[in-house]
């Protein structure tokens, strides 16, 4: 039956006598996971396949080795060998392989390849699961053949992500340690994670930091990257909602909904820490960096008369080919535009030259000093009232006589 499928696949234009020899691609793939449990190495898939080939007459054009998971078609083997196919799309050729498993574990990818193969004229078998195309109902067990082993990692994701979540739920970390953790394995076989320094101490003192206010994340990432925290942008603003420092394990349920977990490693940060901190990133800032950056440089700016056109001039950043310059320049058509930094800077050193003459410093003196004295009698005007009011008041209320008891009625009179 074997060799019945290798002459039928091989046939050129329906001639018999034409059985092409050297036509035939063998395409052999394990994972790591398969290739450890079941002994899918590629020698052995590899010698199977030539044997078959020896023992049918059938010549092989080239092998493609492949140790990538078969989810998809990207793979970099299935890509040289795809390519070959598309080369010589006149040409019937023959992709010879173990097992369907082998081809794919993906039910729609498989049958959409399938069908780009037959464009160019090339028909893949599995020698351990022959199909005979020319049986309509043979289609039945190739379904069968590609829908086991999607099932079967379907099942295996299933259970893997069934242990993790319940070792999650024992307050274990099972993936990849975050950063300022390190993964170790205890004597009993079960993995921790524990603090890894110094990044653990940078990370704990970056939401000391944060927690104060008063500085924008990016300045706190930066600080922290001069004190020795290597990482990015985007990961530490992940890195600060991490429930994994204050010693929490996220856990999302069946459901979708997310649970948390105590956490058997020591934790970095308290959970009051912790939750004061997202309070914090999650408000809004009243004033940004930006507008305080355009303050400080442009401080003059709403102050300064257009020389041109008598209107206010404004102030913005000009983008340079290495950086930004500031200008205060008009409005509209008004060409008027002068440099922010030379500008600042004259009118700073114009400031210093402005001395005080000895009259206005004692008028100065005695304004104060008036000011002081007004200030001062208000305040004891303001005392002399209130005593005044309390003295009132205690004067109108009239003042209880003495209690006598009545011997009859032994009522108060």
């Amino acid at each position: 039956m074997i060799r019945k499928i290798c002459l039928i696949f091989s046939l050129n234009n329906g001639k018999e006598n034409e059985l092409s020899y050297g036509n035939s691609l063998l395409y052999v793939r394990v994972s790591t996971d398969e290739q450890k449990r079941r002994g899918y190495s590629l020698p052995e898939q590899e010698e199977r396949l030539l044997k078959y080939c020896r023992y049918n007459n059938i010549g092989v054009k080239g092998i493609y080795r492949e140790d990538y998971s078969a989810k998809n078609f990207n793979q970099p083997e299935w890509k040289k060998l795809f390519l070959e196919v598309k080369n010589k799309p006149k040409k019937e050729k023959n992709i010879l392989l173990i097992k369907w498993g082998r081809f794919s574990r993906n039910v729609e990818y498989a049958y959409e390849m399938i069908i780009m193969l037959r464009k160019y004229r090339t028909t893949a078998m599995a020698i351990d699961q022959p199909i005979d195309f020319s049986v309509p109902e043979s289609t039945v067990m190739l379904a069968v053949y590609l829908s086991v082993p999607e099932a079967e990692n379907s099942r295996r994701a299933m259970n893997t992500a069934n242990g993790i979540r319940r070792a999650k739920q024992l307050g274990r970390y099972p993936s990849k340690a975050p950063l300022g953790f390190i993964n170790l394995t205890t004597v009993d076989g079960k993995k921790i994670i524990i603090p890894k320094q110094p990044e653990a101490g940078i990370i704990r003192w970056g939401f000391l930091q944060l927690v104060k206010n008063t500085h924008r994340i990016e300045d706190v990432r930066k600080m922290a990257d001069s004190r020795g925290l290597k990482c990015s942008r985007s990961y530490f603003f992940r890195l600060i909602r991490n429930p994994v420092y204050c010693g929490l394990i996220p856990i999302k349920s069946e459901s979708r909904e997310l649970d948390m977990a105590k956490g058997i490693h020591e934790r970095l940060i308290s959970e009051a820490l912790f939750y004061e901190v997202q309070r914090i990133i999650t408000t809004k800032r009243k004033v940004t960096a930006k507008t305080d950056k355009l303050k400080e440089t442009f401080y003059l700016r709403g102050v300064l008369v257009c020389p041109l056109c008598d209107r206010k001039l404004g102030g913005s950043f000009s983008q340079g080919s290495t950086k930004k310059y500031p200008y205060y320049h008009c409005q509209k058509r008004c060409k008027t535009r002068i440099n922010a930094l030379f500008l600042n800077e004259c009118y700073e050193r114009k400031l210093g030259q402005l001395v005080l003459s000895n009259g206005a410093i004692d008028l100065f003196n005695s304004i104060l000093e008036d000011w002081n004295t007004g200030t001062q009698k208000a305040v004891y005007l303001q005392h002399r009232n209130q005593v005044v009011r309390k003295l009132i008041e205690q004067e109108s209320t009239p003042f209880p006589g003495p209690k006598v008891i009545c011997g009859r009625c032994t009522k108060i009179r």
